[in-house]
């Protein structure tokens, strides 16, 4: 609404009351409100009024039908202008609205604005003065305390403004400064609150439909407009982005135009310019050839530098290697003595292994002489046994006649002492058989133990060299379709990991490996020879540098299963192979190793020839040859050692047999190997069986002699239990005392004779027996000895191995390291001819660098920094050459070309710019657009509240009740009002009402409007016209009421009611316009009464 506000002198002015939420909710808050708003009182009739905006004078001249009107007065505050029909109070009022901006069409009087110029004149005046005073004066120090409107319309309908000062100067002609005025002051002249015409009142006030008064509301209030600014606002954003959619193409096509137009503006380069941009280029091109120059030298210094600084790095290498080429040198003499004192010790002690044997002989030559001699006393002492038994049986018989008369007792006596001798005889017979049985079947069991033992072990052996070759059987038989297998059951699955890892980009260098399976024998008979010279080698793997070796010990470490696992030589891998003229054996009749050995990879040969020295290794077939040539008064030059096809090590002062008797890895025939192993296997087969067979019949040797061990004792215990019973029964009867013959006497001396003999044979026989077990304790401590002594060989002779595998790589490593030291000396020999050759090359870039200067100098005498290369200028030169020429030859209008580029870059720039203002235009209007709608809504209800409020008041002064219903969804305003006091169910519709009480009424809805609605003045043409004189003075006080509770507004009420009631006030003012002469227009008084 309006930015208006009331002043006074000493009180602030008025606040509006808060807007009511919802339309529903009025009613039931309705004696809060109205409590509300009777606290908002109006100011008394001393406050001092408003300066600004308000009607001080009119005049007009030739307008309508009158010469002239005016110039009429205005009071501040209430102002009654009263005359007949035709007195020219409507004149006024359609002067006004139109000298302040209003159209014609809005004073209901004519459709154009020459329609209001008097017939027969050439134009009409309109001169009215606004006060201009107070807190909001317009430009006070521009216009003054006044400002002045002079409106001039013409015949042709044309219209002038003027807006002068207080003092009559002219400030403005242009409507825009009049409607800034208009806005300063909020004067609305087409707001029927503010300006209310009859036509106006007519068709709002006295029409019958409820939308006729919604729609008198929304323009009383200024909401009609905004809604209309809104859907404006809406359609001209619908219109902007249909342009800016239109639009987006066209910049599309003016992008292209103008990257057209560039293209050809860039094109149109001046000759001018191009030809110094060619003599910059030329000496730009004679310092980059210095540049270039330089810049082949720099590397060549820093080369020089950095081999220098080599030099010392190549010396400490080979001092190094002379120092490591000593040591194992020492290492090597060392392992000579060890091996020579092995050797000496191994022959002593077989020396006395000799002497220990010969005991072992003599001693077992003593106890089988010991043995005969317990057999011979043996079988004496079994014939002295059968004389015994003849001559006892003699003397019995003897007895026996004698005891006939000496009587039965005595023979039977002598019967059972006889019985009883024999018995024992018989027992002590089978005691000694059964001890010399036991004997026989302990040394059985522990000679068969012993054998089972030895036979057990070579067992063992045989079948673990089955198992070894059962392997080898396999890996050789799947040699067929992959060879790979031969040096390792999973070897292929590493090699395969290691291709997968390089195709990956893991490995810098493709490892090689094993080192076997890339060489090949010229002499398939050279098998053992190789395989007995390279050893491990074979196996082994080698890398270029140390991160592919940790690579590829991380796939073994996957791939292998644990346990021994092929070695990894780590040396930089060289595209050919070593030069090693120098330092290779080389023989008339016999190869070396790198002779006898086809290898395509120089990696390879490299490698062996750095780790054995295959270069200085002799192959001789025959052994005999290998010893002759090699440990003869002259043995090859640079040859270190050689070996036999049976693969044995010859050296100059020592021979080692192999190992092994096959190859394995290097057999050329396979199905000849797989053969030999077959055969070889059946053999260790069929020796397996005659083992087991063998140890089957010991252990049913062991378990019979352990039994018949069990029953010889059993016996001999119960044999031994029978004599000594049998022998305490001898000496009872021995005890009784008998008679004997003279004729038994030499019998029993010759008995007693046999007897002590058999005593003196058992003696001896026991002292043969006992030296029989100990010269057989002496055969087996010498044999004990003997065999111990033959395992320390063993272990000597193990050690002995050892010791000799030690020389032999301290020999290897001897050999290595003046491969090394002699590789490293060829290399600083080499570096140091390299570093001579830098200088001289060094020498020729210097001289050229000088004469590039002298070159660059004569084109361009100050030296250019460039950055670009030689050939990229060279190739530039000759294109801009080129360009030149074509220029020259199909150069045209320059000016049109370039106008035609400004302009659709310009155009290009204009249509980006105002797409872009075009954009952020709608996303403002939209924000904008949605805060405002709501600010709409709350307005519309606020004023709607503040409208039923007053109107309620207004009818109350005369006891009227009614009630305003707003239908903002249907756009209609519902008014019902019930004359005197009732029941608000009892309101009727103000078409039931009387003229008098509807015109009131419609008064009470203007004052509402009134009261929710700022203007600096209010103007209202002939309200009263269908009021009875009751309802005339009730509105008319009710007016006056409003008016002086309003001072700081000014009323102007046209009406042709003589108004003669009113009563007498200061604040009153009264024009009343004479009436009108029909004859003569223009002559007119105005009277004044106060």
């Amino acid at each position: 609404m309006s930015k208006r506000k009331s002043s006074s002198a000493g009180d602030k002015p008025h606040k509006r009351a808060k807007p009511v939420e919802e339309e529903e909710d009025a009613n039931d808050h309705e004696s809060d409100q109205e409590d509300h708003l009777r606290s908002e009182q109006v100011p008394s009739a001393g406050e001092v009024v408003s300066d600004a905006g308000i009607v001080e004078s009119i005049t007009l001249k030739n307008f309508m039908c009158h010469s002239l009107l005016g110039p009429f007065t205005f009071g501040s505050n209430v102002n009654f202008v009263v005359g007949n029909n035709g007195s020219g109070k409507s004149a006024v009022l359609t002067a006004l609205i139109v000298a302040l901006g209003g159209n014609a069409q809005a004073t209901n009087r004519g459709s154009s604005l020459k329609g209001f110029v008097k017939e027969g004149e050439s134009s009409a005046d309109v001169s009215i003065t606004l006060r201009n005073k107070g807190r909001d004066a317009y430009k006070p120090d521009v216009y003054g305390t006044a400002i002045t409107v002079d409106l001039r319309i013409t015949r042709e309908g044309l219209r002038t403004y003027k807006l002068k000062s207080k003092s009559g100067q002219l400030v403005s002609s242009k409507k825009e400064e009049l409607l800034s005025i208009l806005d300063n002051f909020n004067i609305q002249v087409n707001n029927p609150v503010s300006v209310l015409t009859q036509e106006m009142s007519k068709y709002f006030l006295h029409s019958k439909g409820e939308g006729d008064k919604y729609k008198f509301f929304m323009k009383a209030t200024q909401l009609d407009q905004m809604r209309e600014d809104f859907v404006y606002i809406k359609t001209t954003k619908h219109l902007t982005e249909d342009k800016v959619e239109q639009h987006s193409e066209c910049l599309k096509d003016l992008k292209r135009k103008y990257l057209e137009k560039e293209d050809r503006y860039k094109s149109l380069a001046s000759l001018d310019e191009m030809h110094t941009k060619l003599e910059e280029l030329q000496k730009q091109m004679a310092w980059a050839l210095v540049a270039e120059v330089e810049k082949e030298s720099e590397p060549m210094k820093e080369k020089l530098q950095s081999d220098r600084r080599s030099t010392e790095k190549f010396d400490e290498k080979v001092e190094e290697w002379k120092n490591k080429v000593e040591e194992a040198e020492r290492k090597q003499k060392q392992s000579q003595e060890q091996v020579d004192g092995v050797t000496q010790q191994l022959s002593e002690l077989q020396s006395r292994c000799s002497v220990l044997k010969a005991e072992v002989q003599k001693r077992n030559a003593t106890f089988k002489s010991s043995e005969v001699t317990v057999h011979r006393c043996k079988a004496n002492l079994r014939d002295l046994e059968k004389d015994k038994v003849q001559l006892s049986s003699r003397i019995n018989d003897l007895k026996l006649s004698i005891s006939q008369t000496t009587g039965v007792e005595s023979q039977a006596r002598m019967e059972r002492v006889g019985q009883i001798e024999a018995e024992l005889e018989t027992l002590r017979h089978q005691i000694s058989t059964l001890g010399q049985q036991t004997d026989q079947y302990q040394h059985a069991c522990s000679r068969a133990k012993e054998e089972q033992g030895k036979m057990r072990r070579e067992q063992e052996m045989l079948q673990r060299s089955i198992d070894a070759n059962r392997r080898n059987l396999q890996n050789i038989e799947s040699s067929r379709s992959n060879r790979l297998r031969r040096f390792g059951e999973h070897v292929p699955a590493l090699v395969n990991a290691i291709e997968e890892a390089h195709k990956r980009g893991q490995f810098k260098h493709k490892p090689r490996g094993p080192l076997g399976y890339h060489i090949s024998l010229k002499d398939p008979e050279m098998a053992l020879a190789v395989e007995s010279c390279l050893k491990g080698q074979l196996q082994a793997f080698t890398c270029d540098n140390h991160e592919d070796e940790r690579v590829l010990q991380g796939l073994m470490t996957r791939v292998l299963p644990r346990g021994r696992r092929p070695a990894i030589i780590t040396s930089s891998f060289l595209p050919s192979v070593h030069d090693t003229r120098k330092r290779a054996v080389n023989h008339p009749e016999y190869p070396s190793v790198l002779q006898a050995l086809e290898i395509e990879d120089p990696v390879v040969a490299n490698c062996l020839i750095d780790q054995k020295g295959i270069e200085s290794i002799l192959l001789i077939k025959n052994r005999t040859d290998a010893r002759r040539v090699m440990q003869g008064r002259n043995p090859p030059q640079n040859c270190s050692q050689a070996f036999s096809k049976e693969g044995d090590q010859i050296f100059t002062n020592r021979t080692y047999t192999a190992e092994q008797t096959r190859a394995n890895c290097l057999s050329g025939d396979v199905e000849e190997e797989i053969r030999h192993l077959q055969r070889e296997m059946e053999n260790q087969e069929a020796q397996a069986n005659r083992f087991r067979q063998q140890m089957k019949k010991l252990d049913e040797g062991i378990k019979q002699n352990e039994l018949l061990l069990r029953r010889t004792h059993v016996e001999q215990k119960t044999c031994k239990d029978k004599a000594t019973k049998l022998q305490l029964e001898l000496t009872d009867l021995n005890n009784v005392e008998e008679p004997q013959s003279e004729d038994l006497r030499p019998l029993e001396e010759d008995l007693q004779e046999i007897v002590s003999k058999i005593s003196s044979k058992r003696v001896e026989y026991e002292e043969a027996r006992a030296q029989m077990a100990e010269h057989k304790a002496a055969y087996d401590a010498a044999e004990k000895e003997y065999k111990q002594h033959k395992e320390l060989i063993n272990t000597i002779a193990e050690e002995a191995d050892s010791k000799k595998e030690d020389l032999s790589k301290t020999d290897q490593e001897v050999m290595r390291c003046k491969h090394h030291k002699k590789h490293y000396e060829e290399k600083r020999s080499a570096h140091l001819c390299n570093i001579q050759t830098l200088e001289a090359n060094l020498e020729s870039k210097e001289q050229e660098l000088q004469t590039s200067v002298a070159k660059a100098k004569k084109i361009s005498p100050e030296r250019l920094e460039v950055r670009r290369t030689a050939r990229s200028l060279d190739s530039e030169i000759n294109r801009l050459k080129v360009k030149i020429t074509t220029q020259q030859e199909q150069q045209g209008d320059r000016e049109e070309v370039v106008r035609q580029y400004h302009e659709a870059l310009e155009s290009y720039k204009n249509m980006a710019q105002k797409m872009k203002n075009l954009n952020s235009f709608i996303r403002s209007l939209d924000n904008v657009m949605n805060h405002r709608l709501q600010v709409y809504a709350e307005l519309r209800r606020f004023l709607s509240a503040r409208c039923k409020y007053y109107f309620d008041s207004m009818l109350a002064q005369r006891g009227y009740t009614g009630s305003m219903t707003f239908d903002h969804k249907n756009e209609t305003l519902s008014i019902s009002v019930q004359p005197g006091q009732g029941n608000k169910a009892d309101l009727s519709d103000m078409r039931s009402l009387s003229g008098g009480e509807r015109s009131f009424s419609t008064v009470c809805f203007v004052l509402s409007l009134w009261a929710i609605t700022e203007a600096p003045f209010r103007c209202l043409d002939e309200f009263d016209v269908y009021m009875d004189m009751v309802n005339r003075r009730i509105s008319m006080d009710m007016m006056l009421k409003v008016a002086a509770g309003q001072r700081y507004r000014q009323f102007i009420f046209l009406t042709p009611q003589s108004m003669s009631s009113l009563p007498v006030s200061k604040l009153i003012r009264i024009l009343r316009l004479k009436d009108p002469d029909r004859s003569q227009n223009n002559a007119q008084r105005t009277q004044e009464d106060e």
